[in-house]
């Protein structure tokens, strides 16, 4: 079985106003104890709310030490104060190789009415599993503005969309070097923090079944049809989340994977963040 969680960890920021990663890998290690693990809001020598400005990514790489990672900066920039370079993005980890990675920055069109812009970021990797080769992707979509986490929506199925065509490509120009083609197939799980809710625009524009040929589905629904999406935010944090106990992180599959999917779980009594960790479990 593969045991894949996601989780925006908020820099290991608890409710409790504490910093700590060792309580984020213990809460995912006893929950599913995850094969690959996919984190948003995880930075590099930028300053937290404890005043510490720690490398968050090898403290994790440690934290996991039988895991391969890969981290990806929506931000990368340079602190005077600190006189070194700032990064806070996305990281995932995984008990098996990472055979090729791509990163993917996300639009940022004009929005009059945002409030805030923050560089987003999209990761992909592709994994080999006992049973097949697949890519996992993670993000962090905007908050602030509609405009901009729907053009992030499209973008990520924009990506998906250019694998499909790679598909295409039977004559590779060479079988070694950089020219050497890449495994990249369709079969893929999305997985992060959207930061929209069950049924938006934005929501709907992923799982559109006209847009790809293998298309997306939100996992949650393919195990719970007549269910509501279980709360995955705002549960515990109540004055960064007013509006209180909600859903803004999923998993997403294509309808190749959907046979194989076998249970979803939130974490629903975890405060080491804003955020539930959420898993999935398919037969892989």
């Amino acid at each position: 079985m593969l045991k894949i969680s996601s989780w925006n960890i908020q820099n290991g920021l608890g409710i409790d106003g504490q910093v700590s990663l060792e309580r984020i890998a213990q809460t995912l290690k006893e929950a599913v104890d995850p094969d690959i693990i996919c984190l948003q809001e995880v930075s590099k020598n930028m300053p937290l709310a404890d005043g510490s400005n720690p490398d968050q990514v090898e403290l994790l790489s440690k934290l996991f030490p039988d895991y391969d990672f890969v981290f990806g900066a929506a931000i990368d920039t340079y602190l005077p104060e600190l006189n070194q370079r700032g990064q806070f993005g996305n990281m995932i980890l995984s008990r098996y190789p990472i055979q090729t990675v791509f990163h993917h920055p996300l639009p940022q069109p004009s929005d009059k009415n945002a409030k805030k812009h923050m560089a987003r970021q999209l990761i992909e990797i592709t994994v080999e599993t006992e049973k097949k080769s697949l890519r996992v992707m993670t993000t962090h979509l905007e908050f602030h503005s509609i405009v901009q986490r729907s053009a992030q929506s499209d973008h990520i199925m924009n990506v998906q969309k250019k694998v499909e065509g790679l598909q295409t490509f039977s004559h590779p120009v060479d079988k070694s070097g950089p020219y050497k083609p890449l495994k990249r197939p369709t079969d893929c799980i999305i997985c992060g923090d959207f930061n929209f809710e069950p049924y938006s625009k934005e929501y709907r524009s992923l799982i559109n079944p006209n847009y790809l040929e293998n298309s997306l589905n939100d996992s949650w629904l393919l195990l719970n049809p007549d269910q509501p999406h279980t709360a995955t935010c705002g549960i515990y944090d109540h004055e960064q989340w007013p509006e209180k106990s909600h859903c803004r992180d999923f998993f997403f599959i294509t309808d190749s994977l959907k046979s194989s999917l076998k249970e979803i779980i939130c974490d629903q009594t975890s405060q080491a963040s804003d955020h539930q960790p959420i898993s999935i479990i398919l037969d892989l």
